[in-house]
């Protein structure tokens, strides 16, 4: 069954089968923007713009989870990997619904699935004889007692010109190249510092060299049928200039999916074999027939999306792979590549933590449909671009509000006046005396929009998004020069039949750009449609039964007269300079920067205010208070943030019936103290006494104690409850969690107040902004309780509130 509920989609004889993929993102960090228009929102805008035009599409994706970045982030973190890759997964899946990416499954490389598949293709591989042993020399470091896989290994890059010292032992950041650790200058052990020594260590290699031949021959025919990008077919054919060389597929790690083989057991496979066969073992997940879809290359399109670092992998080593085994794979057909998208003055970094993230984006109040947009427009498809907050600005005001959502507006207002105003939200009809195709500005407009909508199409078709949204955005152009010319408010007094003409045209032209837009801009999509109070879900199409998109060239032909709209209001909001000014200090330098320059700032008021003196009434100034009253009272109350709450996992050592009250439970609870903490709680009618036993649970520790019925609550245990209350269930700590730590919220640091301030509302502000998701995951705002072991979790209930 598929993630969305609905039984998953195979392919059909006769129609036009679509397999999307994007290259799966790394677990170890929350993505930032240049990630997310490089592969997963790219092709998200090509699922759903293939779906409006009828085609059978499946858009599969997920997390990469295994191999040395995922160690190396657990050794930081103090935690293990598989806690790691719980922890981000979740933190992925909250980023990417927030941009409504429509997967048909976003899966994962550690599940069972992956290790099944991806050691049958190593087997048919090995029986082909396609694999070498080999004997290579690899980093060992003596203090670690291990072999160093790639990322396990830092130094100076040997790249002439470049010897960046901060070069990872798989590839430099800065200029790009592949390297082996090896290869570095001055190398380091990335955990404990020290210089490794080479030993010698054997592994498993495919041979590139003897599958060269079906390799070119596949590269040749499918770069052309299928209109690769040119960043993609330069990369791939600078590999093939360079020769062909056999290419390590076994690390010597304990984080991946093991190697089927007696010799090389205690190994693992190179994550960039297994990664790619995640996008087969996730479509696994979404149907038991994958196979349907991956090994039918007469009825199947593959679609890919990534960044131009991926392509290598994508154009080499993966049809390597699968060509090797023998079997009538689907192969891809078409490669879709990003360059990088830069931020303000410098290259966004997930290890530097330099740029917007996803959980930062969350945080602003700009819209998704703001970002969606911003984000394709400037799609770096053939070279770099850059993103900057003006910028974002002056699309946002420019291009949405003022050509867009005017134009919309305009529309959808004018229809909704009262009768002798407008039409009383009723689309007219078209009087015998007038028609659009004889009527020379609305004809004009229609054969304008005729051809833009060609456009439109074979841009999508040839994956060119940025172009087909361009093309879009004109026809919304033309609407507001059509209304100008027009002149329909004075056609209204004046000749009521042209008028009815042009807004009942206008009114479609409104239809049409909703539907134009719903693979860039979904939210806006949405809401146009409540406006036009039709349901989307059956109306977005850019075609009709035949596939044919000739009803939409008539404009004045796509809505029913009589139809009644909805409520117009604007769509878009104006992104003022102050608002600029604040978010390009806010997001400027590291993440670590900012929360240095936030402590500063708080550190820089307390100085003034404690050396602030005040007027006693009299014109006269009382002297500055003594240190400990400004700490006091002259301090301003921190802002209300979720970090203020001290929320901790617990454990219930003992739950009792309250004496006094029928409905209530009195618990011991275990928050990481010398003594436990005694909770009253009203679950009595929700959770039977048995399964409260030794449980744990989330708890909020800095409430003000109450006494309930005679008994001091000294605490909170969290709970969600559905819409009317009918059903309530205890918010989980993973079982694996460590009694007393405190529950994170991703992306917010700061300390917990000692005690709430009752009569600052802190809790009942917070309160409303904790919910559990469609995931069943606890979340302040969008962002997950999260533990060192994972994410906090519910039973059952999806969207319930918290408290």
């Amino acid at each position: 069954m598929a993630q969305n509920g609905k039984p998953p989609k195979l392919p059909v004889e006769g129609k036009r089968n679509i397999l999307i993929t994007s290259a799966l993102p790394y677990v170890n960090n929350v993505p930032h923007l240049g990630n997310i228009i490089g592969c997963v929102l790219s092709a998200d805008v090509f699922a759903r713009y293939c779906r409006i035009r009828g085609y059978n599409t499946i858009y599969i994706c997920g997390t990469d989870e295994y191999g040395t970045a995922t160690e190396t982030k657990a050794m930081e973190e103090k935690c293990s990997p598989k806690e790691i890759c719980d922890k981000y997964y979740a933190i992925h899946k909250e980023v990417y619904n927030w941009f409504n990416i429509s997967f048909d499954e976003f899966g994962r490389t550690s599940c069972p699935q992956q290790t099944e598949v991806c050691q049958e293709i190593f087997k048919k591989i090995f029986e082909n004889k396609w694999l070498s042993e080999n004997t290579m020399q690899q980093l060992y470091c003596d203090t670690c007692e291990r072999f160093l896989a790639d990322r396990l290994v830092e130094g100076t890059c040997p790249t002439p010109g470049c010897e960046y010292d901060s070069a990872r032992g798989d590839q430099c950041e800065k200029c790009g190249k592949l390297l082996n650790p090896t290869e570095l200058k001055n190398p380091r052990c990335k955990v404990c510092q020290k210089t490794p020594r080479i030993r010698d260590t054997d592994h498993l290699f495919l041979e590139l060299p003897l599958l060269k031949d079906r390799l070119e021959k596949y590269i040749t025919e499918m770069s052309v049928a299928g209109g690769w990008s040119q960043n993609a077919i330069q990369t791939t054919n600078s590999w093939l200039r360079e020769g062909l060389k056999p290419r390590c597929i076994t690390r010597d790690l304990k984080w991946g999916v093991p190697v089927p083989h007696e010799k090389y057991k205690d190994k693992v496979f190179y994550v960039w074999f297994d990664a790619p066969i995640g996008y087969v073992s996730i479509t696994s997940c979404y149907t038991r027939d994958w196979e349907k879809w991956w090994k039918n290359p007469e009825n199947v399109e593959l679609y890919q999306f990534m960044g131009k670092d991926n392509v290598p992998f994508h154009t080499v080593m993966f049809p390597s792979t699968l060509l090797g085994t023998g079997e009538n794979w689907t192969l891809m057909k078409t490669i879709s590549v990003t360059e990088y998208l830069n931020y303000e003055a410098g290259k966004f970094s997930k290890s530097k933590g330099i740029g917007v993230f996803g959980n930062d984006v969350k945080d602003t109040e700009i819209p998704v449909e703001v970002w969606r947009y911003y984000l394709l427009t400037n799609r770096p498809e053939v070279s770099d671009t850059l993103f900057t907050w003006p910028d974002l600005q002056a699309k946002l005001n420019s291009e949405l509000l003022n050509n867009l959502g005017n134009f919309i507006n305009r529309v959808l207002s004018f229809i909704a006046k009262p009768a002798g105003q407008g039409y009383d939200s009723i689309i007219p009809s078209i009087p015998d005396d007038v028609s659009g195709d004889s009527h020379n500005l609305t004809k004009k407009l229609a054969d304008k929009v005729a051809a833009y909508i060609d456009q439109y199409i074979e841009a999508m078709e040839k994956v060119k998004l940025k172009q087909g949204l361009k093309t879009a955005m004109s026809i919304s152009s033309e609407g507001n020069a059509y209304l100008q010319e027009a002149q329909f408010w004075r056609l209204y007094k004046e000749n009521k039949s042209l008028c009815a003409l042009v807004m009942k045209t206008a009114v479609g032209i409104v239809y049409l750009l909703a539907c134009l837009l719903e693979p860039f801009i979904p939210s806006f999509t949405l809401e146009v449609f409540n406006q036009l109070n039709l349901p989307a879900e059956i109306h977005v199409s850019l075609c009709d039964d035949k596939g044919d998109v000739d009803r939409v060239k008539r404009p004045w032909d796509i809505l029913s007269s009589g139809h009644k709209i909805g409520t117009p209001k604007p769509l878009f909001k104006e992104l003022k300079d102050e608002e600029v000014d604040f978010y390009r200090k806010k997001f400027a330098g590291s993440q670590a920067d900012r929360i240095v320059r936030a402590e500063a700032e708080a550190e820089n008021v307390a100085e003034k205010l404690r050396k602030t003196k005040v007027s006693d009434g009299n014109g006269k100034k009382k002297p500055a208070k003594s240190s400990n009253e400004a700490k006091n009272k002259a301090v301003p109350e921190p802002d209300i943030t979720i970090t203020r709450l001290d929320i901790r996992v617990g454990l219930i050592t003992k739950a009792q019936k309250h004496p006094d009250a029928d409905a209530l439970y009195v618990e011991e609870i275990d928050v990481g103290e010398e003594q436990t903490r005694t909770v009253v709680s009203g679950l009595v009618k929700y959770i039977p006494l048995d399964e409260m036993q030794n449980r744990k649970v989330c708890v909020l520790c800095n409430l003000k104690p109450a006494s309930m019925r005679g008994i001091k609550s000294q605490a909170m245990v969290l709970a969600a409850s559905n819409d009317d209350h009918s059903k309530v269930e205890l918010v989980e700590p993973p079982s694996s969690a460590k009694v007393g730590e405190r529950i994170t919220f991703p992306g917010s640091e700061g300390n917990p107040d000692e005690l709430l301030n009752p009569k600052k509302k802190v809790w009942e502000t917070l309160q409303v902004d904790l919910h559990t998701n469609e995931d069943l995951v606890a979340c302040y705002k969008n962002v997950p309780l999260t533990t060192s072991a994972g994410i906090c979790k519910v039973s059952s209930i999806r969207g319930g509130s918290i408290k």
